[in-house]
């Protein structure tokens, strides 16, 4: 897991960017309205949109906005159909890059992500040409306020999480799929604040990039994360600082 948590802390920074400009709010009601229009729109009964709900109350996103997008979903109001799509590439250096997205046109957003590959030194692939290399997790991501390590550690681990990475004012815990909901409801119970919730596409091995070649990949990441069809953006590039 090295490097992954200096990933979290940068897509914790850019979480915060995105929500000042609204891109945050775009990407959690997308998320919402597939998981109404999937499992239905009863966050009892829909633990996927549960979820949805909880990281957009979060991000501070408003009550009536959260509704309207499951509104939507069930066909109670007209929108927008929006489907999952996952993309695989690499960038510079042969950097494995997963892509998710939520669209309403399937060939635009193909072309759009191509052209971002390729203009930033990077090449679509096919289908599992990289998927092979990642495994599917969940990541929290808890405010610290205070506590220590061992005490997170002793609530984690009596709700079965897997693992736990410490920053300087936040807690990353990883866990199973199976585990991930028990994980996070042991944490909200407790009176927590988790920032975040979401199942992550986490590579098995990491590949160490630094310098130029590190600020290429990031500028190639960033270029996707700006797509507003592209939810989340996963690699395989463990950024290590020059000496």
């Amino acid at each position: 897991m090295s490097g992954h948590s200096k990933w979290a802390t940068i897509k914790r920074k850019k979480a915060a960017l995105d929500a000042k400009r609204g891109k945050l709010f775009t990407k959690l009601i997308k998320e919402i309205t597939i998981a109404a229009r999937q499992g239905g729109g009863d966050p009892e009964g829909n633990p996927r949109l549960r979820l949805a709900i909880d990281n957009a109350k979060a991000a501070n996103m408003p009550a009536d906005n959260i509704e309207r997008a499951i509104k939507k979903a069930t066909g109670e109001l007209e929108g927008a159909t929006y489907y999952e799509v996952v993309y695989e590439g690499y960038g510079p250096g042969g950097i494995a890059i997963l892509v998710e997205a939520a669209t309403d046109n399937k060939n635009r957003t193909v072309a759009e992500v191509r052209h971002i590959f390729s203009k930033n030194g990077g090449s679509l692939g096919e289908s599992n040409s990289v998927a092979w290399m990642f495994e599917r997790k969940g990541i929290i991501t808890v405010k610290r306020d205070g506590m220590s390590e061992d005490e997170m550690m002793e609530i984690i681990i009596d709700a079965g999480a897997d693992d736990l990475q410490t920053e300087e004012d936040f807690f990353e815990v990883v866990t199973t799929l199976e585990s991930f909901e028990p994980v996070r409801r042991a944490l909200v119970d407790k009176g927590l604040q988790v920032e975040n919730a979401s199942l992550q596409w986490i590579a098995k091995n990491q590949v160490a990039v630094k310098g130029e070649e590190a600020e290429k990949v990031m500028k190639l990441i960033e270029s996707l994360e700006d797509n507003d069809d592209v939810q989340n953006v996963f690699t395989n590039a463990d950024f290590v600082e020059e000496q």
